[in-house]
């Protein structure tokens, strides 16, 4: 009997060394790539070829080759040397290097054989010279044979056929046909066009080789044109085809005749054809792609015309070269054990099988039997080591499959199986010491604790194995055991202590829980146990352990060497479960559990769908979601259209929905809307999420019951009627077809007059009558209608006509200019008119000549003067005035002019000096001259802010000093501008007094940042400083 335990292989019976037999490390040769076959030209470019061979092994492997069953000698062979295992074989020559070759790898541990590979060469002649050859006479409507007749040639060939000159070749049809397998060329029926010279080309495929031979005339007999006759099979394949696994198999057939034959194939069995086989060339070609065992029997190619039909049968037989069903593997076995190889290779023919042993054929002998692909050997010795190799053959090839023997010898060894120095156990437990050690042949044991040999007793058992077991141990059980072991070629032994420990107790156990989703808990696993003993605590949840580092986030062991408490915060609801608490110590492992069951709100409904739709309602039905571990109290029903912003609560009958409840109808519904509807459930914990969204379901139409709000109007031109509405939103229209109905009459009138504006979007309604008098009070309604009907009218409102435009210009109209950018207009008041006056419009503009550059000011109210601002400075503009009411504006006065002021000095201020003396603050600065096309200087301005009041104050002079009066308790910013008759300047650089400053002076606004906004406003003064 074999032991699992490492050997090593006996090189001397007296040296040995132990080794385990599960480690052996077999390094014997072994194939990585193995000969494959060639075909190459005779004339081969490069005039070398090269037979890949390689193997692994240690030591590493050697070659040698043999060639046709013979020794190649590679030290007197001049053309042949090995690359690593590789044979490369230079100038070749046919007649040389033609064969069958195989590699052999060698070391040390023994030799395998490769597979058989074999080199052939292609080569392609040249047509014997010829001119032309002879003549082919054949009547119109009689089929021919060309003949190619290839000249001698290696390697596969492909035919076709130049019709008088290339390019022109002979295309195939079903009436002319180019045997790949004969090379020539079948005309069923010859037609007058046929006549001419063909020409066969000869391509071969591995050489690449191209040759072609003389022309064939064709000539038509001038006795008469061929009657029809029935099909005469002129390609047929043999009658017995072999065929090997995997192969594409082809077919060929093709009949002359007169009509043409038609060409169709059938299996005798009668069993149909598979989907892969493929008919080509007009049926000429049967093609079988991946040819197997099922594709093998007799087939029939019948050629048919109306004159009769013939028929040509053959029989494809399947082949294969042997494929392993079973392979021998590396084995290791002890000296005097027994080997059993067996090896199992199907084929067709039946694969026969040999045996080879270091490449020598194995042969049968009184330790040795060989049968039927299986060998066995008895009683191993140290010479049946090497390599061996099972060989499977049939007449279409030979596969080998390898493996190394190694038999062992060596005495016992504890090396890499020693007894545990320390062996804890719990008191009352059963224990078990094997005692394995590596021998070959398998050593034979005993026992001893302390000094006294054991012997079997009720609670004592040793095992034939050397395994020793104590059942029931106790305090009296601890001591030192030892195990001795021996075969032919040595002893050996291993000790270890035992040592009895008391059981451990589970002190505090996790409970049953119910918790609420996001909080947290803490499950304790607390422990008693025996301080020699090593504890580990491990946590698993529904029977997966909890990796705590990837699932830190909610997990946490929490304690210390006799605790090992859970920790799991914020719960979700997928926490819920199974969590178990196990506890391993040297001798045992304990484990308590717990269920946790997690609350939560409910996972969201299912299949909402709309079961009846109204004007106004929906029926709707759903299926429940998960309730997670509370029961659903009730659901809402949510809608959505395109009109809404996101989903909104409807009402429902009944009002509440309670949680037994899985239909509602949803009342309120908009007419001819779009609808989607969704649920959300609740319980005590709270509001889950929302099902998927419903289908989108249409309400039925209706008649709109929603008048058109913010009904009125008024204004337009002379002789018009402006009526106006709010449209009212699609989602309020109820139908197709949607419009307004208008109606009004004259006030105090009865009948209405009625019209309609069919277009959903639009806002007014403008009637236009020149019986219609200026400034009329009308009474005016609108309703909106659809394909339904009309719906409710308005509330009445009254409006009034258009009126017309004021028939007088105001007068004495006159200018002033204030500023570079202002000018003061002045005009008198109109006396009473019979138009309405509502205001002024003043329109001025630059250039005389081209008034549409217009500005407009427009000031509602009985007012004579306003101010243009924004202006050009130093700019002449042209100014008039018309008064205005809804109608527009009246006639313009006649044109006035005026010119904007220069604009000021666009300096501040410089050189700005100040002291203060207590409250007293006295500034000094350079003055500011005017340039020409500025305005003259007319004084300054002082502007002062006060930072604790955030008021401004202002003062005038005409000097370039001023003096302030402040208060010592505030902070203060101060700025000077230029005042001209064009307006304001520049301002100075803001100047900072800080209460702390009271007693000091300076110059300028040193240090300081320039204000960023204008100062146009005093009001706006210091806008981004504060």
């Amino acid at each position: 009997m074999m032991l699992p335990w490492k050997q090593i292989v006996l090189l001397s019976i007296t040296g040995c060394l132990a080794a385990c037999t599960e480690d052996v490390i077999f390094q014997g040769p072994r194939w990585r790539t193995e000969p494959g076959d060639l075909i190459l030209p005779i004339n081969t470019p490069d005039h070398q070829a090269t037979i890949a061979c390689e193997a692994e092994g240690s030591p590493r492997p050697r070659y040698r080759w043999s060639l046709n069953g013979t020794l190649i000698d590679l030290g007197s062979d001049y053309r042949r040397h090995m690359s690593g295992g590789s044979l490369i074989i230079r100038n070749l020559d046919k007649d040389q290097d033609s064969g069958m070759y195989q590699c052999t790898a060698f070391n040390t541990l023994g030799s395998i054989l490769s597979r058989r590979a074999s080199i052939q060469f292609a080569y392609l002649d040249s047509f014997k010279t010829q001119s032309v050859r002879s003549a082919v006479n054949v009547r119109e409507g009689q089929g021919v044979v060309l003949l190619c007749g290839a000249p001698p040639h290696s390697g596969e060939l492909t035919f076709a056929w130049i019709f008088n000159e290339y390019p022109y070749s002979v295309q195939q049809d079903s009436r002319r046909f180019i045997s790949q397998e004969t090379g020539s060329l079948y005309i069923a029926k010859v037609e007058p066009s046929d006549v001419g010279n063909y020409t066969c080309v000869v391509n071969n495929t591995v050489t690449k080789q191209k040759v072609l031979s003389s022309p064939t005339p064709l000539v038509l007999r001038s006795d008469g044109v061929m009657g029809e006759y029935e099909p005469k099979i002129e390609v047929h394949f043999p009658d017995s085809v072999p065929a090997a696994k995997e192969s594409v198999v082809k077919l060929e057939c093709f009949a002359l005749g007169n009509p043409v034959p038609e060409i169709s194939w059938r299996r005798t069995s009668g069993v149909p054809f598979p989907s892969k086989v493929k008919m080509k060339n007009s049926n000429a070609v049967l093609e079988i792609p991946n040819f197997q065992q099922e594709d093998a029997g007799m087939y029939e190619c019948i050629a048919e015309n109306r004159r009769g039909k013939n028929a040509a049968r053959g029989r494809i037989s399947y082949h294969a070269k042997p494929q392993w069903l079973q392979t021998i593997t590396d084995t290791a076995r002890s000296i005097e054990e027994n080997l059993f190889w067996e090896c199992k290779a199907n084929g067709k023919p039946k694969p026969s099988y040999s045996w080879l042993k270091n490449g020598e054929q194995v042969v049968a002998e009184a330790r040795v039997q060989i049968e039927n692909g299986a060998l066995s050997i008895t009683a191993l010795n140290l010479s049946d080591s090497g390599m061996y190799q099972c060989v499977a053959e049939n007449k279409h090839g030979s596969i080998y499959s390898s493996a190394q023997l190694m038999v062992l010898a060596s005495a016992p060894s504890f090396s890499r199986s020693p007894l545990k120095a320390l062996l804890k156990a719990r008191s009352g437990s059963e224990v078990t010491l094997e005692c394995k050690p590596q021998a070959s042949p398998p050593a034979i044991s005993l026992w001893k604790k302390g000094n006294e040999i054991l012997q079997r007793t009720e609670r004592i058992t040793l095992l034939p194995n050397g395994t020793l077991k104590i059942a029931n141990v106790t305090k009296r059980d601890a001591a030192s055991y030892t195990c001795i072991a021996k075969n032919q070629f040595g002893t050996a032994s291993a000790t270890g202590k035992l040592l009895i420990t008391e059981p451990t107790r589970i002190t505090m156990r996790p409970t049953n829980m119910e918790i609420i989703v996001g909080e947290s808990i803490v499950l304790p696993c607390q422990i008693a146990s025996d301080p020699a003993l090593d504890v580990s605590f491990s946590w698993a949840f529904n029977g997966q352990l909890i990796d705590f580092q990837r699932d830190g986030d909610h997990f946490e062991r929490v304690g210390g060497t006799v605790s090992g408490d859970l920790m799991i915060r914020n719960i979700q609801l997928s926490h819920g479960g199974k969590y178990v608490c196990v506890v391993d110590t040297d001798v045992e492992s304990l484990s308590t559990s717990a269920i946790l069951v997690v609350k939560g709100p409910p996972g969201p409904p299912d299949k909402v769908s709309v079961e009846e739709i109204t004007d106004s309602t929906a029926q709707l039905s759903w299926t429940p979601g998960r309730d997670n571990g509370s029961p659903i109290t009730g659901y809402i029903v949510q809608a959505r259209t395109p009109f809404t912003v996101g989903w909104q609560a409807i009402d429902t009958v009944p009002e509440v929905v309670n949680g037994n409840m899985l239909t509602a109808t949803v009342v309120g519904l908009n007419a001819w809307v779009e609808y989607e509807f969704r649920v959300v459930a609740r319980n005590v914990v709270g509001l889950g999420e929302p099902s998927p969204a419903s289908a989108k379901t249409r309400t039925e139409d209706a008649i709109p019951d929603t008048a058109p709000p913010d009904v009125g109007g008024g204004g337009g031109t002379k002789s018009e009627l402006v009526i106006t509405w709010e449209p009212l939103p699609e989602e309020l229209q109820n139908g197709d077809g949607f419009g307004y109905v208008v109606a009004f009459r004259s006030a105090g009138a009865v009948t209405w007059t009625r019209a309609v504006v069919s277009a959903p979007a639009v806002s007014r309604y403008v009637l236009r009558n020149d019986t219609i008098p200026p400034f009329s009070l009308f009474d005016i309604k609108v309703a909106a209608y659809n394909n339904r009907g009309e719906g409710p009218f308005s509330s009445i409102a009254t409006v009034y006509s258009a009126e017309d435009v004021p028939s007088v210009a105001p007068k004495r109209v006159r200018a002033r200019s204030l500023s570079a950018a202002e000018i003061e207009v002045i005009w008198e008041t109109l006396p009473s008119l019979p138009e309405r006056i509502l205001g002024y419009e003043v329109m001025y503009w630059e250039d005389d000549t081209k008034p549409d550059t217009v500005g407009k000011v427009r000031i509602t109210g009985n007012y004579t003067q306003v101010n243009i601002t924004g202006l050009k400075a130093n700019t002449v503009y042209y100014l008039s005035v018309a008064a205005f009411n809804t109608a527009g504006p009246g006639p313009q006065s006649p044109p006035i002019n005026n010119t904007t002021r220069k604009p000021p000095p666009d300096r501040a201020p410089l050189n700005i000096q100040w002291s203060m003396i207590g409250s007293s603050l006295t500034l000094h600065w350079d003055p500011v001259v005017a340039t020409e096309i500025e305005s003259k200087v007319t004084g300054y301005l002082v502007i002062l802010k006060r930072h604790r009041y955030n008021d401004i104050h202002t003062t005038f002079t005409n000097r370039t000093s001023a003096e302030l009066s402040l208060s010592a308790g505030d902070n203060y910013l101060i700025q000077i501008k230029v005042l001209s008759e064009g307006g304001e300047g520049v301002g100075s650089e803001p100047i900072h007094i800080h209460k702390l400053s009271m007693g000091a002076r300076g110059s300028g606004a040193s240090g300081l940042r320039r204000l960023s906004c204008s100062f146009v406003l005093i009001g706006a003064f210091l806008c981004s400083v504060w």
